[in-house]
């Protein structure tokens, strides 16, 4: 459901949040992340855009986070980089549907906003949970993976 970009947004926000709130480079985000380089970047110009990071260039440059990640939402950093397309009017194009959606598609846009509901809901700081069991950038990684999928 999650393009890509969007993925790689959600986490090099979550390395920026478990970060000491210093300013990381890109090939810190990207290394924490697990990130590619080049496609990161697109993706940090697309989060700076929308206000949601800071970017300061030379010596002592690197990106931030504008807000604490408590206060930004899932929804927010989704809709910086490849936002949720509701379903407003038909499709099809139908002009007997107009604004009034078929079943199938009033379904569909139920679900998306669903899912907005949700994103709206959740934070980067809760996303960036592990971090304070020890896992190093809000990423888990083998036992600790499975152990958690198992709680």
């Amino acid at each position: 459901m999650l393009s890509q970009t969007a993925e790689y947004a959600l986490r090099a926000m979550v390395a920026l949040a478990t970060g000491s709130g210093q300013a990381r480079t890109a090939q810190e985000i990207a290394g924490a992340a697990r990130v590619p380089l080049d496609y990161l970047s697109k993706v940090l110009n697309s989060l700076a855009r929308a206000g949601l990071i800071s970017g300061q260039r030379g010596r002592g440059g690197g990106f931030q986070s504008v807000r604490p990640p408590g206060e930004i939402t899932v929804l927010e950093v989704v809709s910086a980089v490849d936002p949720l397309r509701r379903i407003r009017t038909c499709p099809l194009g139908l002009e007997a549907h107009g604004e009034n959606l078929c079943p199938l598609h009033r379904k569909l846009d139920d679900a998306v906003r669903s899912v907005e509901e949700a994103f709206a809901a959740t934070t980067i700081q809760s996303l960036a949970g592990p971090v304070a069991t020890g896992h190093g950038y809000g990423f888990c990684e083998g036992d600790d993976c499975r152990a958690a999928a198992i709680r």
